[in-house]
């Protein structure tokens, strides 16, 4: 799973927040906050993307992107959990859209 941010940094505490979601409930996922100008970098190497809700402006460029990789999940976070950086919420957002919730 990839998170961005507009500079990586907010994301940064919340990928370490659904790690330690993830791992008390004894699930192996693989958490990487990178900027949002590194989305392009990364498209081809994830199944799923996070983006800060602050960046629901460039989400018709992310999904352009998204479409070389039809097995993408582009998920909009929630102002709620974000805003706390909870990443309970924020595990369960990301179940919730790709169908294992």
């Amino acid at each position: 799973m990839l998170l961005v941010c507009g500079s990586g940094a907010s994301s940064g505490f919340m990928a370490a927040n659904i790690r330690k979601a993830a791992s008390a409930r004894g699930m192996d996922v693989s958490v990487v906050a990178r900027s949002e100008s590194e989305i392009e970098s990364y498209i081809d190497e994830i199944d799923v993307l996070m983006a800060g809700p602050h960046l629901a402006y460039i989400m018709d460029e992310v999904d352009e992107l998204a479409e070389a990789n039809p097995d993408l999940k582009v998920i909009l976070m929630r102002k709620d959990y974000y805003a706390t950086l909870d990443g309970e919420a924020a595990l369960d957002h990301m179940l919730e859209e790709v169908g294992e919730a």
